[in-house]
């Protein structure tokens, strides 16, 4: 950025270039269907497979250690079925989400070990909201796909800025997300927050991924928040992939406090992640690097 230059606003980032991608329109037929009362499940699995790469990666994924079913799930009526409306679409957007950013430079980021990063904070987020008994754990997988995205547009809509970042963060050892609020008076979060709530994603899913650096300004929710909050460290200290961070974030101690987690509780949750991150990679990888 020039020095003479004002920095961008978020309203600039997401709407001043044409680069950012738009949500299939595939999600808005199927909200529609959800929402229908008089839709059945036929109508929503229908909406589903008309998208056969989609279809076969929710399958695999229903059929995977993630969900350790014993019977096999062979359509995405008995997927819808089993697992369950809400949670199946979430799971679609999930899917179809990392098959959107293309051509972004690869000395900004690697877009592989950047989905492993977000699929790593997914499946610790789950293995969180499963030991605090939280229901409805696909949207806390989506979260964490969906967490970090706001760096993404940043990285496609002011490569430049985002270069002399990451160089400012090597160079004096800070948190990418600090220098990000010094120069542009806001971070990922916020631009990502802002995508998804002009994507018409749920505010249950929208509002964690806006604060999950700044849990303290959560409204509605603010567990939700914190879990993906602590979630997004323990990825980072496992070296999950990478999201451009170079170091692990820093922990909102009131968000673990209101967790009520005891330290004693995360080897078995991050033996449980262990277990499914290597088949949930080879589930969802296949659009997510290319």
């Amino acid at each position: 950025m020039p020095p003479d230059s004002s920095p961008p606003t978020l309203e600039s980032l997401l709407h001043g270039v044409g680069a950012v991608p738009s949500l299939p329109l595939f999600h808005e037929r199927l909200d529609e269907a959800i929402n229908h009362p008089r839709s059945s499940i036929t109508d929503i699995s229908k909406i589903i497979s008309e998208d056969q790469g989609l279809t076969a990666r929710i399958l695999k994924l229903a059929n995977s250690p993630f969900y350790g079913y014993f019977s096999k799930i062979d359509t995405i009526s008995q997927a819808v079925t089993i697992i369950g409306v809400q949670q199946v679409r979430d799971l679609a957007l999930a899917v179809s989400v990392m098959g959107l950013f293309k051509g972004i430079p690869e000395d900004l980021i690697t877009m592989e070990l950047f989905w492993k990063h977000s699929i790593g904070c997914g499946l610790t987020a789950r293995a969180l909201a499963t030991t605090l008994r939280e229901a409805n754990l696909e949207r806390f997988f989506v979260g964490g796909i969906l967490h970090d995205i706001g760096r993404l547009v940043m990285f496609i809509t002011i490569p430049e800025l985002c270069r002399e970042m990451i160089e400012t963060c090597r160079n004096e050892g800070r948190l990418l997300y600090e220098v990000e609020r010094e120069r542009l008076g806001f971070d990922h979060g916020a631009v990502g927050g802002m995508l998804l709530r002009n994507w018409k994603i749920p505010f249950r899913i929208s509002e964690p991924a806006e604060f999950h650096h700044y849990c303290q300004r959560a409204c509605q929710y603010p567990r939700e928040t914190a879990i993906l909050h602590v979630a997004d460290l323990i990825a980072h200290a496992l070296e999950f992939g990478n999201s451009g961070e170079l170091l692990v974030p820093s922990l909102d101690t009131a968000a673990w406090n209101g967790l009520a987690l005891s330290h004693n509780q995360l080897p078995m949750i991050i033996k449980q992640v262990d277990i499914q991150f290597a088949d949930t990679i080879a589930v969802l990888q296949g659009d997510a690097g290319e």
